[in-house]
Formats: C-alpha cells, sequence, structure tokens
C-alpha cells in the first residue's frame, strides 16, 4: 500500500506549484547535467570546509584546532548513526513506498536523540569545560546540516540536483567567512563554531526548506508527469511507519559509523595519550587526506550505475576492465601524493597552516600513502555495491574498526603522531584487502552464474 497519503487543501505543509513551475520542477536534469552540478558543489564545499580548518589553524591555535577536531570526532560518528543514511534510502526509493513527511519525521526524531545522546557523552570524554561546550557547539551546528540533508535526498531522488549543489555553494563560502569574522572578533572557539551552525541554519531556512517545498508542490499539479498524491513539508511521525523505515535504513547506517569510526580512532588515540595540541597538529596534516577524496566521489558515483548494470547481465570483462581503471587512477592519485608530500611536504604545510606543523612531514607522507591505499578501496567499495553486497560491508568495517583499534593502541604510545599515520595505514590496508577479495568472489560467482546459463541453453 502506497504511503503517500492525500492531503486536503490547506493543510500543514502543503505547497502547490502551478502551470510551467509545477512542470519544470518535476522535470529531472540530464545525467550529465546532475554529475556538473554535483561535482562543483561537492568541489566548493570541500574547499571550504579545509579553508574552515586552515583559518582555525592561522587565526588561533593548534589546541584550538584539537578542541574542534575532538568536537568532529565525538560528534560525526553519533550523528552519522543518526542519519540512518536515509538521504541513500530515500533517493533510491522508486516506488514512493515512504512519503517526504516520514523520512522527515524520523530525522527530526533521530537528530534530537543524537542531540541529547552528545550531551550526555561530552563531559565524560572532554578534559576541561571549554572543551565539553566545544564539542556540544559542533553538535548543535549539526542540526541543521542534517536537516538539510533529508531535503537534499527529496532532491536527489527527483534528481535535480542542481539545488543541492547551489545550497552546499552557498553554504560553504558563508560558513568560512562567519567563521573567520567570529574568531577575529572574540577569540573564542566556541563564538566561531556557533557562527559554522547559524550559517547553516540561514541556508536551511531561507533555501533548503523552500526548495523542498517548491519540488513537493509539482507532485500536486495536473502538470507533472507521474500524477503522485500531493505531499506536505510538514513531518510525520506515524510509529509503525517509523519502525518499518528505521528497520530498512539500519544496516546503511551501521556501515557509515563503523566508516566514520575508522577515521575517527587515530584522533582518539592522540588526544587521549598526546594531548589537545597533538591532536590538531595531527588533524590538520590529516585533512590533507581529503583533497582526492571529492575526485574519488565524484568518479565512483558517476561509474556505479554502468558498474551495476555490467554486473546485472553477467559482462564481467566490461566490469573487470572499468573496475581496474577506477583502481588505477585512485592509484596514480596516491602514488602523486606521497610524491608532493616526500618533496615538498615542508613547505606546504608551513604554508597552509603554520611552521611548527612543518615539523611532522614524515607524518605527512605516512597519511598520503593511506589516502592512497583508501582511495583504491573506495572505488572498489563502488564495485562492491554495484554487485549488490551491502551486508558484508557490516563484517567489513567491523574488521577494519579492529585493526584501526588494535594498530593505535600499539603504536601511539610509543611512536606518537607517526605511531598514528602508521596505524592509520594499516587499517586502511586492511579494507583494501578485504574489499578486493569480496569483489573477487562477487566477480566468481556471476562468471559460474553465466557459464551455468550458458550452459542449460
Amino acid at each position: 500500500m502506497d504511503r503517500v497519503t492525500a492531503a486536503t487543501p490547506g493543510s500543514a505543509g502543503e505547497a502547490c506549484v502551478p502551470g510551467f513551475a509545477a512542470d519544470f520542477a518535476a522535470r529531472p536534469l540530464s545525467l550529465r547535467a546532475n554529475f556538473s552540478w554535483t561535482l562543483a558543489g561537492n568541489v566548493v564545499y570541500a574547499v571550504c570546509q579545509w579553508s574552515v580548518l586552515v583559518a582555525l589553524a592561522k587565526l588561533g591555535s593548534p589546541v584550538i584546532v584539537g578542541q574542534f577536531v575532538l568536537g568532529l570526532a565525538v560528534v560525526t560518528p553519533i550523528v552519522t548513526f543518526s542519519m540512518l543514511s536515509l538521504r541513500a534510502v530515500q533517493s533510491t526509493d522508486a516506488r514512493r513506498e515512504y512519503a517526504f513527511a516520514d523520512y522527515f519525521g524520523l530525522r527530526l526524531l533521530n537528530t534530537a536523540l543524537a542531540m541529547a545522546a552528545i550531551v550526555a557523552i561530552a563531559p565524560l570524554v572532554a578534559s576541561s569545560r571549554e572543551t565539553v561546550w566545544v564539542i556540544i557547539i559542533v553538535g548543535l551546528a549539526a542540526v541543521p546540516e542534517s536537516i538539510s540533508d533529508v531535503l537534499y535526498g527529496l532532491l536527489q531522488q527527483r534528481e535535480r540536483m542542481n539545488r543541492i549543489a547551489v545550497s552546499m555553494m552557498l553554504k560553504g563560502p558563508l560558513m568560512l567567512v562567519s567563521m573567520a569574522g567570529a574568531m577575529l572578533i572574540t577569540q573564542n572557539v566556541c563564538w566561531a563554531i556557533g557562527a559554522i551552525g547559524i550559517s547553516r541554519l540561514l541556508v536551511l531556512a531561507f533555501y533548503d526548506l523552500p526548495g523542498g517545498v517548491w519540488v513537493l508542490g509539482a507532485s500536486c499539479s495536473p502538470a507533472a508527469s507521474n500524477r503522485r498524491p500531493r505531499e506536505g513539508i510538514a513531518p510525520r511521525w506515524d510509529r509503525a511507519v517509523m519502525g518499518q523505515l528505521t528497520w530498512l535504513a539500519l544496516p546503511l547506517g551501521v556501515t557509515v559509523m563503523l566508516s566514520s569510526l575508522v577515521g575517527n580512532i587515530p584522533r582518539y588515540f592522540v588526544e587521549h595519550e598526546l594531548g589537545t595540541r597533538e591532536l590538531g597538529v595531527f588533524a590538520a596534516i590529516a585533512y590533507l587526506m581529503f583533497v582526492g577524496t571529492t575526485l574519488v566521489s565524484a568518479l565512483g558515483q558517476s561509474a556505479s550505475p554502468r558498474l551495476a548494470q555490467y554486473y546485472a547481465a553477467g559482462r564481467m570483462s566490461a566490469y573487470r576492465r572499468l573496475l581496474l581503471r577506477l583502481v588505477m587512477v585512485g592509484a596514480a592519485l596516491g602514488i602523486a601524493g606521497v610524491a608532493i608530500a616526500a618533496i615538498a611536504g615542508r613547505e606546504l604545510l608551513a604554508f597552509f597552516y603554520a611552521p611548527e606543523y612543518a615539523e611532522n612531514n614524515a607524518v605527512f607522507v605516512w597519511l598520503m600513502a593511506a589516502a592512497g591505499i583508501s582511495y583504491m578501496a573506495s572505488f572498489l567499495g563502488y564495485g562492491m555495491t554495484a554487485a549488490r553486497y551491502f551486508k558484508v560491508q557490516i563484517l567489513m568495517n567491523c574488521l577494519t574498526v579492529c585493526t584501526a583499534i588494535a594498530a593505535c593502541w600499539i603504536l601511539v604510545p610509543q611512536n606518537g603522531l607517526q605511531g598514528a599515520a602508521v596505524a592509520t595505514l594499516a587499517a586502511s590496508g586492511i579494507q583494501l584487502t578485504a574489499v578486493a577479495l569480496i569483489v573477487l568472489h562477487a566477480m566468481s560467482r556471476c562468471e559460474k552464474k553465466v557459464a551455468v546459463m550458458c550452459n542449460e541453453e
């Protein structure tokens, strides 16, 4: 039974876009246009996020950077799990089995629970009252981002990636400028993080929510091609429906949370063993690992449909060839990163951050090596997902988390920041090995099925 229920005229959250505007809102963009907008939005937002860290390093100190990064390390896994990858579930809900109101209601409820968990955990992990407040404010700043994400899922479902990109292009520069201004005026990291949250809230209120109303309005217009029952923007809290939706999304939520933990485990150990200042130095250097992530994500997301088509059709030569090309791109990015870090790492760290960061160039080299392996593992992960191997990803990520914990427990107390970098490399290596074995198994299984079908014919 379709869970998208009709609303009466004048009901809460109802929006009806008449005529040409509704038809335009309902019309999806082309694949090429969506890819171009997605890449542009991700690049702008990623650069601004990195620039926030650079600005904190320039205007503050490694201790301030460390407090901010510790806040992210505590908040991100909690918020990531609470999001349950609803954007991915919603964007692939081709039958519209759940209304946007159901996704919106579940997201608001889970976000409130996540915020309560952050408030409870912050005093247990922070070493000072100021750090407790930093963690809580980082959590509050993540709330509008989480709400925007479920609206992005709606836009992605309707193939309107241009509005997502514009939102990110507005939000990135706005939060960078406001954060830098607050830091210059107050010299207080709490106010700086608060400015980031306010920037996200402004974009949510004045662009993302109106965009959701605009797109949902197309569903109640006679001009819309799908002629779905009208939907509203207001959240709905139906316990039975939310329970079904939670159960559906839970495996993806666990998988993404474990992936988030892998990147944050070295940070936990560095803060515990070496202190907040050293955490700030390590995190600033580690963030350069993600320079190539934007390209990897864009390539992987654009190649995923083609990989899925090849695998479903049993065209294993084409599947293997495309996947190999992607992995080679990841390896090339990794080699380039290691070369740049080895040759010009000191100069780059001093230029982007401060001279004291340049003293840890060996850490930079190790982290770039880990980045290259992570890029290859990510591309293979897209191949694994295209082959519809979902549940095994939880086991794979559990293995990677355990490796990261064991390596950090052994290496960080003895080798400091370099030990954390080597532990990151070890976890990436285990992830690459595991996903490669899974992909090889998937290809072998598919080839056997194709052979059986050919014999039967």
